[in-house]
């Protein structure tokens, strides 16, 4: 039996237990839809956990006051189902939480102190909000401070490992595969014997997924070798396993291995792009550069570099066969739009440029506008919606071409999130600008270190826009693309953690050993 074989017997069990338990019991059904996420294997059961999460909203809206669901409820239980509600794209209204913060604060902590579950659920619970819940922000910040007393109480307890990953690493701002998850938690689910196939099934998925992963690499390698641009002195020591990891760890259906290839492509473009504009390109020879792309044509480039023409052409030939696969697919072309978003963000590049070149810092506000564009997150969004998206149509397209909030947020917050770190890698040699620089500059007096909690303070708010996309602003954006943008964003600490690991090494090596795609190719 191939190991196909051996995920679809495995699935029609574990289908088969779920649909059982969601029967039965909603509330025990909302703790295995966690399980199942947890594990990594929640593309397997899109289906039966929106039925299950329907289910839970006809049951919250038959409840005539929030206080009766909070009475008949554990503090576990309330705020699971309000995380899971919300994460799921099912609005549940903050009051719930509301009633459990207007009691007494030492009547709270004399109550749930100790209840490690129950803050656990709740800390979880409070990254999903939005703006203006201030009740459920600051049982947020209650159930931080409660974990963290209890974690100096009990250092060597069994759960404290866990307890410590969770205030880290909280659900909602983490991807499933680069999440340890604690003994406790495991040792917990082990207990529902009828439940081991789940961790079975997430065992094999977790095998197809290293071999899809191990032969996706190898054929992004040799497109890059191909492409030529890694003969170019300038680029031959880039390694396209970073670019990689973005769709990787973005398109987590094992299935869309040919979208996760493809994406790679406009990826690494930004990333050539971006060090032609930071390192290696004179102040003439990008604005030529970028005159190029504003016109889509190679002529009047005679007098660039090689390096820079060959980057050009590989824009080109990218951009057009990627159009093209799409209108095979969709009937639809989307070669205007791409060229749009390329066009965009070289502008914002060469805006940059000027800047420093002038040693002229703008306002730290007229900054982060151009920032938020020459992230790339915009080119590299549009390529992922038009490679994620089924059921493309003109309404669609239009808002994704018109720089949607949701796709703003993501970009705010890498912006953000990268100048925070303040460090470039170890092969950055050029220059590169900096919000906290143009608000300190705009402050005069101001500390370092209250800049830097003015940035962490956007970084947080901009997580609350973004909840309010995906959970409660209707619009024509599927889901599926809401999910992979939430899952981009997921991706900035671990790929902008420059203080702790200057140079990625822990992610590249973490990543390496799940593919193991062999060192000829790595």
């Amino acid at each position: 039996m191939d190991v196909k074989q051996a995920l679809m017997l495995k699935l029609k069990e574990a289908k088969h237990v779920c649909m059982k338990l969601f029967s039965e019991d909603p509330m025990e059904s909302l703790y295995m839809i966690d399980i199942i996420q947890r594990l990594g294997i929640e593309h397997l059961f899109e289906e039966e956990i929106e039925v299950a999460l329907q289910n839970q909203q006809m049951i919250l809206s038959n409840i005539i006051s929030p206080n009766d669901f909070f009475n008949r409820h554990q503090l576990y239980q309330v705020a699971h189902t309000f995380r899971l509600m919300r994460q799921g794209g099912h609005y549940v209204n903050a009051d719930v939480v509301d009633s459990l913060m207007k009691s007494n604060k030492i009547e709270f902590i004399e109550k749930y102190g100790e209840d490690v579950k129950g803050l656990i659920a709740l800390y979880e619970a409070a990254q999903l909000s939005i703006e203006g819940e201030d009740s459920l922000e600051d049982a947020g910040h209650l159930s931080y401070q409660l974990l963290n007393a209890w974690l100096t109480r009990h250092k060597d307890h069994h759960e404290a490992t866990y307890v410590a990953n969770t205030l880290h690493h909280p659900l909602h701002y983490s991807l499933s595969r680069f999440r340890d998850i604690a003994d406790v938690f495991l040792s917990d689910f082990k207990t529902k014997k009828e439940w081991t196939c789940l961790e079975e099934l997430a065992e094999i998925n977790s095998c197809i997924v290293r071999l899809m992963n191990q032969i996706e690499i190898i054929q992004v390698y040799k497109w890059w070798k191909d492409l030529g641009l890694g003969k170019e002195v300038e680029f031959g020591r880039y390694e396209p396993l970073k670019w990689y990891m973005w769709p990787m760890a973005c398109f987590t259906d094992p299935s869309f291995s040919d979208q996760r290839i493809e994406l790679t492509k406009p990826i690494s473009l930004v990333y050539v792009i971006d060090d032609i504009f930071d390192v290696h390109g004179t102040r003439d020879q990008l604005t030529i550069f970028t005159d190029a792309v504003n016109r889509w044509e190679l002529a009047g480039t005679e007098q660039l570099p090689e390096f820079m023409k060959t980057c050009l052409r590989a824009l080109y030939d990218i951009t057009n066969d990627f159009s093209e696969k799409i209108y095979k697919k969709h009937g639809l072309n989307p070669i205007h739009i791409l060229k749009k978003s390329w066009v965009r963000l070289l502008n914002a590049f060469l805006e940059e440029a000027h800047w420093l070149n002038s040693d002229h810092l703008p306002k730290a506000e007229e900054y982060l506008n151009n920032g938020i564009v020459s992230t790339g997150v915009h080119v590299v969004l549009v390529h992922a919606f038009f490679l994620l998206v089924q059921d493309i149509n003109k309404e669609t397209v239009a808002i994704i071409d018109d720089f949607p909030d949701i796709i703003y947020s993501v970009a705010k917050i890498l912006r953000l999130s990268d100048d925070l770190e303040g460090a470039k890698s170890e092969d950055q040699n050029g220059r590169d600008g900096s919000y906290l620089d143009c608000y300190i500059n705009e402050h005069q007096g101001i500390s370092a270190e209250d800049a830097q909690e003015h940035v962490a303070h956007l970084i947080s708010k901009e997580w609350k826009r973004l909840n309010r996309e995906i959970i409660i602003t209707p619009n024509a954006i599927p889901s599926s693309f809401n999910k992979f943008c939430l899952n981009a964003v997921r991706m900035v600490p671990l790929m902008y953690n420059y203080r702790s690991d200057p140079s990625l090494l822990s992610l590249q090596e973490h990543v390496r050993s799940l593919v193991k795609a062999g060192a000829t190719h790595i």
